[in-house]
């Protein structure tokens, strides 16, 4: 795979990236793809290792050493396809993917792992360049009808495998445009919405029908929570669904939030991140957004210390944020991973994003134990730090505050990034979907009848079966729930799983 030799004469080389100073006064995307030269020689590096950990590693299995050759030949339009064949959205996941294939890339035993995002990246942006992602309508249509209730990564990917093969497919998504966390919740700086817009396109041709605003429960939008409510202009039931479809895919995200019930949450200033990353992208979008919630000269503390707290690190820097600090509960992990104990798994170590490069002060295991506030408005955070000690009975690690850390930090406008609990369990519950412990919809990715829930014909996948997860982890789902969905209403799949 690559040259032979290519890992031993060959230094990895990261993607170059916009100044800070330039960056932080507009929202488009700052990280540039290889060039055509740089990505072949990063593509040289694969090994041949025999074993390719990396497609284990990879959620949707990549078939990785494959495309790194073909790169390295300048085989670019064989290299798309065969990127296509396991992913049908790599230009999502070679800029937001954390990259687990990395961690498990046989060359990261000792030495720098291969770029495997960075040419990944390099390859489908060189396809859309070309023109070579075309439309694939099937050659004819099968008769069966599936709603895909939600739009992001799983419910595209769902949608898209099964037109592929003659199913008329409508999407229903209740925010006015097609996307849901990819559009909404991830910052336009890592992901321009353009990608988005192409894909649409692109399903639309194959037969896909999108249809925005619209609610599907067993209650109307003005039932609903507020922020539901000015998203979606009308509703559709599970009766009508299952009464007009053949099948139902199930795919909405992960987006109730955990809160943090202690004194002072009431004041005005403390909100869910995603309260206030949706509106920058709207108004990144053109739209006029009353009552924006602006970082502008304001300290802001963003509490969570994963991808949503570094997303509003980034957009409160950009709005123009006097300071920003960011708390994590837990204690600060080592810079690097003892490959020789982790290696191919997912390590936990300091990762430093884009965002935190921007700009932010970053604190480990501080717990925040009340908001204080003037005339209703907070004003700063009451904290303190904590340790983590074994239990002697459970043998499980507790947390215990540190006698005499207490401590306070003054803050204008404090966001919630601590992670999201559960799908919207009203969906599920209007559907009569059974929902594990964790509130997710209960179906198994085993056996005959995979993703499928104990209502006939309505099948779960993504984020509402699996709990909040990453965008590759959804475009497997949705595959894979695909494929599931054909072999129910046909009998047969050729779909890959």
């Amino acid at each position: 795979m690559g040259k032979v030799t290519g890992f031993l004469e060959i230094q990895r080389l990261s993607e170059a990236s916009d100044p800070v100073e330039s960056r932080l006064h507009h929202y488009q995307e700052f990280v540039h793809r290889l060039d055509d030269a740089a990505a072949a020689r990063q593509g040289a590096r694969c090994m041949d290792c025999g074993i390719p950990f990396c497609q284990n590693g990879c959620p949707v299995n990549n078939i990785i050493p494959d495309w790194n050759d073909l790169v390295y030949r300048g085989d670019w339009h064989r290299a798309i396809e065969t990127l296509h064949s396991t992913n049908n959205f790599p230009e999502f996941t070679g800029r937001i993917c954390p990259a687990p294939c990395e961690s498990a890339c046989t060359l990261h035993i000792n030495d720098q792992a291969v770029g495997i995002k960075s040419i990944e990246h390099a390859i489908i942006d060189k396809a859309w360049e070309e023109g070579w992602v075309v439309p694939l309508p099937a050659a004819q249509p099968s008769g069966k009808t599936v709603a895909v209730v939600g739009s992001g990564p799983a419910g595209l990917a769902a949608a898209q495998q099964l037109a592929r093969v003659g199913h008329a497919v409508t999407v229903f998504e209740k925010n006015d445009r097609i996307g849901g966390l990819l559009r909404y919740g991830i910052p336009d700086f890592k992901l321009e919405k353009v990608q988005i817009d192409r894909r649409v396109e692109q399903m639309r041709a194959e037969g896909v029908t999108f249809v925005t605003g619209v609610l599907v429960s067993d209650q109307s939008p003005e039932q609903w929570d507020a922020p539901v409510s000015n998203l979606a202009q009308t509703h559709r039931t599970p009766a009508q669904l299952l009464e007009t479809f053949d099948a139902v895919v199930l795919a909405g995200g992960a987006e109730q939030p955990r809160d943090l019930p202690i004194p002072g949450r009431e004041l005005a200033g403390v909100h869910f991140a995603m309260d206030f990353l949706p509106q920058q992208n709207r108004r990144n979008s053109g739209d006029v957004v009353p009552e924006q919630i602006l970082a502008t000269a304001k300290h802001v503390v963003v509490i969570g210390g994963g991808d949503t707290g570094s997303d509003c690190v980034g957009t409160s820097n950009r709005q123009g944020a006097a300071s920003v600090t960011q708390f994590e509960l837990m204690p600060q992990p080592p810079e690097s991973e003892n490959r020789s104990m982790t290696w191919p798994y997912w390590p936990t170590k300091l990762r430093t994003s884009s965002s935190h490069e921007e700009g932010c002060d970053r604190d480990w295991a501080v717990t925040t134990k009340a908001f204080k506030g003037v005339n209703g408005r907070v004003t700063a955070l009451e904290c303190a730090r904590v340790e983590w000690v074994q239990d002697p009975v459970s043998r499980r690690h507790v947390m215990r505050e540190v006698e005499g850390s207490a401590f306070e930090i003054p803050a204008d406008l404090v966001l919630f990034a601590m992670g999201f609990v559960a799908p919207v369990g009203r969906v599920l519950d209007a559907f009569g979907v059974d929902q594990d412990e964790r509130g997710n919809a209960r179906a198994s990715t085993e056996g005959a009848g995979s993703y499928v829930t104990r209502v006939p014909k309505v099948f779960a996948a993504g984020d509402m079966r699996r709990g909040q997860s990453l965008v590759v982890w959804a475009i497997r789902e949705g595959r894979q729930c695909a494929h599931a969905v054909d072999q129910f209403l046909m009998g047969h799949s050729t779909l890959p799983r």
